[in-house]
């Protein structure tokens, strides 16, 4: 694991902890961990918090199996020379290359993610396809793989990256077992979205539609507008159409498709059922219904989606 001074210290230990968690389940140890800084010893990273690196960038060996690149305020930490030469130079050694959060932007700048697919934190995504255009950035997704070089989005999204590589390495059994040790979700796909409808910050306000919109995303399958919505609410439709629009600022009719489309995406990547029955289960009514939403809002049909991000024995 590269770091560096002023890293997300969750980028560094989360993903660091996931494969440690394997060394933990087998009697003999499966991976080695290493973090390089710019000098061994006491690194500061995010909050004010210590590490310990255990060498400088120069320890780097010459064969490794995965380099991992930490985030936080990458964009500064590009005018490390020392850092930009470890990751080139680590690139050119590794098995496979894995960025977490921001870490995306060191294998942009030493030129990895041409033309390849790659994720980041939501907050920086404008800016990493402004930056390097030539890199088709998912705006939307835990974690992306092209060829041998990972890239994940911000924070916790690292650890559902590492749980893969586990995967891939080790098998189910033992990422199942590293999962429940954390008390982790195996696995959020990495088409899943960075924040759900029912996971963002502004889907559970404290006003008088909380109850409601708590109720909606474990009912998407139903069929459900604002006739329905409103008597839920024991309110008008006129009145519930403005207090929704006041209380999560968007319209009914596009809360209820973000929502549907997070069931849609869950389903499309951790389960067998055909599209349609996807698009049934989701509340779309049709298969054409939802593909159009799929198109709207993510650019893609749901079928593409699935061979993109389905996990590998899913169940209905």
């Amino acid at each position: 694991m590269l770091a560096f001074e002023g890293a997300q210290i969750l980028d560094i230990v989360g993903p660091l902890q996931i494969l440690a968690g394997v060394n933990d389940e087998r009697a003999a140890p499966a991976y080695t961990l290493t973090i390089l800084a710019e000098k061994k010893g006491p690194l500061l990273t995010s909050g004010g918090l210590r590490l310990d690196a255990d060498g400088p960038y120069a320890a780097l060996p010459r064969r490794l199996d995965t380099l991992m690149i930490s985030g936080g305020n990458a964009v500064q930490a590009l005018r490390d020379p020392a850092m930009m030469a470890a990751v080139r130079a680590g690139a050119r050694r590794a098995g496979r290359i894995a960025s977490i959060c921001s870490g995306a932007f060191f294998l942009a700048e030493a030129g990895l993610l041409n033309g390849k697919r790659a994720a980041t934190h939501w907050r920086s995504v404008e800016l990493l396809a402004k930056r390097y255009p030539d890199i088709d950035v998912e705006p939307d997704a835990l974690f992306v793989r092209d060829g041998k070089i990972w890239s994940s989005a911000g924070v916790t999204a690292g650890m559902d990256l590492a749980l893969a590589l586990v995967r891939e390495d080790w098998g189910d059994d033992i990422a199942l077992a590293v999962a429940r040790r954390h008390v982790l979700f195996l696995m959020r796909p990495g088409g899943q979205s960075q924040f759900s409808a029912h996971l963002a910050p502004e889907a559970y306000p404290k006003g008088r539609l909380s109850s409601l919109l708590r109720w909606i995303p474990e009912h998407v399958g139903e069929d459900l507008d604002v006739a329905c919505l409103a008597a839920r609410a024991n309110m008008s439709e006129r009145n519930f159409a403005r207090a929704f629009r006041r209380e999560t600022g968007e319209t009914p009719a596009r809360y209820l498709e973000r929502a549907r489309l997070d069931t849609a995406r869950r389903l499309l990547t951790a389960s067998d059922l055909p599209v349609a029955g996807v698009a049934a289960r989701a509340g779309f009514g049709s298969e054409e219904r939802m593909r159009r939403a799929f198109q709207r809002q993510l650019k893609t049909s749901p079928g593409a989606f699935r061979a993109r991000f389905q996990l590998q024995g899913g169940t209905s």
